[in-house]
Formats: C-alpha cells, structure tokens, sequence
C-alpha cells in the first residue's frame, strides 16, 4: 500500500465538501470506542425508489422522489435513461436490483440491447430469465449464463414456470414486465416463494402507478394490455437502513430514528420484532422510533423473508448472551459479498465464536474486541460494523469503507451526528 492520498473527515457535509476516491484508493474506516445518541432521519428505500422509477418509466411521466445519490440509484436512473434513448449497450453498474428489474422490461418493449456490469455482478446468476426468455419468443447471446447478455426479439404472454426460492428479482421484474404484454400471463411458482415482502412491494408500488396482479393458490395472475399511469410519486423510508441503527441504540445507546411508516410492506420493518426478541427495548411514540441500550440474549431466526436484515442481526447476536442460530439465509451467499462468509470472517476477528452452517450461522456471543475488519466491497457489511465496531473493547478499522456509497452514501455523516467516533482516509494502492 502507498502513501496517503487524503483524509475526508465525515462531519463535513458531502454536498458540501465530497469529492469521490480517486481510482486505485482503498477506503478504510476507523473507528473509536463510542456510544450512539440521538435522532437520525432515515434516507428513502432504495427498494420502493426502484420499483417507482420503473413504473414512471413505462407511464411515460410522472416524477419520483426524493431519491438520494447513492450508486445504486444511479445505475437504475443511467439504464432508464439509455432505454429511452434506444441506447445498444445497457450498463447496471453493480446493482443486482436493476439488472433483474430491466431484463424482462427490456425485452417486453423488444430492445435489442446488450446488459452488462462490473464488479461482483457479472457473477450473480440470471439463468432463470436465459431458460424463459427462449420459451416466449426472446433470444439470449451470452457466456456462461452470466452478464454480458445480448437481447433480441419481444417477450410474449403466457405461463412462466419459476421457483420461488431463487431470488424474489425475477418475480419482481416479470411482474413490472408482464403487464405490457399482449395476452394474459401467469407466474407459476414450483417451490415456496422466499422473501415475499419484496414482491408484496413490488405490487404495491405497481398498484399506486394504475397497474394490478393477483396472487393466486399458484403464484401470479396478470392480465395483459394494461397501462402505468403518470403519477407523483413520495419514496418512503427505508428499513433496510434502519436496521443499524435500531442495533446501534440496542447495543449501547439511545437512539431516534423518523419519517419510517409502520404500515409499510417492507419486510425489514420486521427488524423491530427480531431486536425485540432479543430483549432490545425499542418504543414507538409519536412517529419517533426509540431503540435503547438493553440486556440481549440470543434467538433463533429464520431470516428467509428478511436477508438483508442477517448483518445487523448477526452485529447483535455478538453482543447477546448465548447463541443465535441464523437460518434461511442460503441466498446470501450471492449478494454483493458472500454474506455468510463476509459475517463470520469479521465476527472471528472480533473475537467472536461463529460456525457457519449451508443456510446461515450459529453465533455465540461475548465480547468483541476491536480488529482489523473487511468490507469485502459489500455496503450492508460495512455498515454492520462500523455499528459492532462502536461497541467493541478498542478500535477498529474497516476496508472498503466507500462501499456505502452503493445504498447509503450519507452513512458516515449520521453515524457521527449521532456520536460515532469515525474518520474514513483513502489510501494509494
């Protein structure tokens, strides 16, 4: 590693004063002992954001906001925009979200185009669309079923036989897809349908922009020939996010999180149950949702429905009395990182007694003790501990610090509003 390229210190506001990593730096984040306090306002889902701009998209009009300028968001705006333009070649940057999402949309407006994408993406499967497409009326060129993929033709209606317990995207994306189509369709699950509270979103979303489809004893029903209409469209906060903040004032501290709806779809907002079980003492009051320091004692979970959620849990289960079994969480393996893995190599730096299982983890808590941990290029890693970190017996670094910049690239700026004690420096490689 070289030398010292520059220090950004996170208090200072990044529409003010941040400028992006030059190329070859590594980010790394450190991180003094420190106690988390006070109210955050958590940003808009990334989730529900997606699936709005598409519908506006296929509306014609219309508007989507707030949105914050996270890379993820910006590969979903860039593969938009380079539709619209009849653009050949379509870049998803790393965003597993939109890559999914715009497949099937792609090839229901009859796009010749090419997608591709850099980092962990090109590894994540698309092999369910590249044995469906083919079977109404799409052609797929590509290399080991994986990104760079080259559509041609237009997607036809009719039945489309998928397993539920892949990845949730693909039902999203035939579900924003399938409406435009001539002819009715229908989704047919052959295995039980995993993280649902992500479909059940996606048709909420696609309700609010005048589009329907019925969820039937086999899967989905969606008639054909209809149409997105223009509409305004409020993103509602993300739960995803709330997560570690919700474990940040479990952990040690009070802390305050607004503007989150607890009617909302989201399956995150399930995280409030899981600390509960914990023994975290989390009041809701006034719109405000309060997470204070409390004794935790470890769960058993079975997170199929809630993934994102497994980091945060996980950074509380090492601070529990006893064990938490992490089950259902086999699809982690595929994200940004692998996730199972990414957890239990930082929990064992930490000092923590982890054994990682096919579908999650089993976590003995302790006392976790400050370490040199990675990022492993992986947003909800490094978010989960830069929380742990604050808490542990001494100070800690995290590589990959400017993976938040995927979801959540005002992170820093809120964990130290609230106390955390954080300076990310980036470093010549």
């Amino acid at each position: 590693m070289g030398g010292l390229c520059r220090t950004r210190f996170i208090l200072i506001s990044r529409r003010d004063g941040y400028y992006p990593p030059a190329e070859n730096t590594m980010s790394i984040a450190r991180i003094e002992n420190s106690i988390l306090c006070g109210e955050v306002a958590i940003p808009p889902s990334k989730s529900a954001a997606h699936r709005a701009l598409v519908c506006a998209f296929l509306a014609g009009g219309g508007s989507v906001f707030p949105i914050i300028p996270s890379n993820d968001m910006r590969a979903m705006q860039q593969v938009i925009a380079a539709l619209k333009n009849d653009e050949p070649v379509i870049d998803c940057i790393e965003s597993g979200n939109t890559l999914r999402f715009m497949l099937p949309v792609a090839a229901a407006l009859g796009k010749g185009v090419t997608f591709i994408g850099s980092g962990r993406l090109p590894e994540r499967p698309i092999t369910e669309y590249l044995r469906l497409f083919p079977q109404h009326s799409v052609e797929c060129a590509c290399e080991n079923g994986k990104i760079p993929l080259t559509l041609s033709g237009r997607l036809t209606s009719g039945d489309f036989e998928i397993a539920g317990n892949i990845s949730s995207q693909y039902i999203t994306g035939l579900l924003l897809a399938l409406p435009l189509l001539d002819g009715d369709s229908r989704i047919i699950l052959t295995t039980a349908l995993e993280s649902k509270p992500y479909v059940d979103m996606t048709l909420k979303v696609m309700s609010d922009f005048g589009v329907t489809a019925e969820e039937t004893e086999y899967g989905y029903f969606v008639k054909g020939n209809q149409q997105y209409q223009p509409r305004e469209y409020r993103v509602e906060s993300d739960w995803s996010q709330a997560a570690f903040f919700l474990t940040a004032g479990a952990l040690g501290g009070e802390v305050k999180l607004t503007g989150l709806d607890m009617s909302s779809v989201q399956g995150d907002k399930e995280i409030i149950n899981v600390l509960k079980r914990f023994g975290a003492d989390i009041e809701i009051n006034n719109g405000l949702i309060i997470s204070k320091k409390s004794v935790l004692s470890g769960i058993e979970i079975n997170a199929s429905d809630i993934p994102d959620a497994v980091p945060a849990i996980a950074a509380t289960a090492a601070f529990a009395k006893g064990k938490t079994v992490i089950k259902g969480a086999e699809r982690l393996r595929l994200k940004e990182s692998d996730r199972i893995e990414s957890v239990a190599y930082n929990l064992r730096k930490m000092g923590v007694s982890v054994d990682e299982t096919a579908d999650g983890m089993v976590i003995t808590g302790g006392s976790p003790h400050g370490a040199e941990l990675r990022g492993f290029n992986d947003h909800r890693i490094v978010m989960a501990f830069s929380v742990a970190a604050a808490y542990a017996q001494g100070a800690s670094t995290i590589d990959d610090a400017d993976a938040i910049d995927k979801t959540y690239p005002a992170f820093f700026e809120d964990y130290a509003r609230l106390g955390g004690k954080v300076n990310v420096i980036n470093t010549c490689e």
